[in-house]
């Protein structure tokens, strides 16, 4: 099956919206705005990923967290959240609109864990960004 990108759906956008939250409400409701900003979202992922507050086991809580690098990745880089569909299912992905460029945010950080790493998440975004950069010229 080829890759079908289409805009989020409404189940997508709850599923998202859902994951976004649980990691947002890791601030006190009167902090939540930090969430908006990058650097907020860095300092909560970080914060949660260095302290172990996740097991490798907890697959929904990592992707959470994947879906909030996910939401630093969309703000830095100017990328859209959209779905993109194949034979191994429908995942929230990250788009250049455009080009060819994604990345699958969702289980950038779940994978990792998962597999006994150690995530930095300033580091994953450096790599992530020098990454991008080089697509995006290959495919300008």
């Amino acid at each position: 099956m080829k890759q079908k990108i289409e805009d989020l759906n409404p189940d997508d956008i709850r599923r998202v919206e859902a994951q976004r939250k649980w990691a947002r409400e890791h601030y006190t409701p009167e902090a939540q705005a930090e969430y908006e900003t990058i650097e907020g979202k860095l300092r909560l992922l970080d914060c949660v990923l260095t302290s172990k507050w996740i097991a490798p086991d907890q697959t929904y809580e990592l992707q959470c967290l994947g879906i909030a690098f996910g939401d630093v990745l969309a703000q830095y880089l100017g990328l859209k959240w959209m779905a993109v569909e194949d034979e191994l299912g429908r995942t929230p992905s990250l788009v250049l609109e455009g080009t060819s460029v994604k990345l699958f945010p969702l289980t950038m950080i779940s994978k990792r864990i998962e597999r006994g790493e150690e995530v930095d998440v300033y580091e994953l975004l450096r790599g992530i960004c020098e990454l991008f950069e080089k697509m995006k010229k290959e495919c300008a």
